[in-house]
């Protein structure tokens, strides 16, 4: 699996430590996964209390997460079928998430960290 730069950078800009830089390919999409779903509850926060700026920027962090790291690391030769279906996934939670932010609505929020918790938890279940 290739990751680019851009999307380790997006994700050690919502605070992960070290362990990112050793981590093998299995636990850098699972750590990419906690990033987006950290971003989008803080995301959710921040909107509650009307934070605009905060919010946006944790909303960005979470669709360059999705779209940068977690979108480029599907191999859709090898994949197939479940890549495409996860590529499909992915792109409607960056709809989603462009709907929250535009709306200010918390409950789309909710659905997207919903999704990206239920993938989350496959890959978890996945030996590496």
């Amino acid at each position: 699996m290739q990751y680019s730069k851009k999307a380790l950078n997006e994700y050690r800009s919502v605070e992960v430590d070290a362990s990112v830089l050793a981590a093998n390919p299995h636990e850098l999409i699972a750590k990419l996964m906690s990033g987006a779903i950290n971003s989008t509850q803080r995301a959710k926060q921040y909107m509650l209390i009307q934070d605009i700026p905060s919010k946006s920027q944790h909303i960005k962090v979470a669709m360059s997460i999705i779209a940068d790291g977690l979108r480029s690391a599907l191999n859709m030769e090898a994949g197939g079928e479940i890549a495409a279906n996860l590529d499909a996934l992915y792109e409607y939670m960056l709809q989603r998430l462009m709907t929250a932010h535009a709306h200010n609505d918390p409950a789309v929020l909710d659905e997207v960290v919903l999704l990206l918790n239920e993938v989350k938890a496959g890959w978890d279940g996945i030996k590496s």
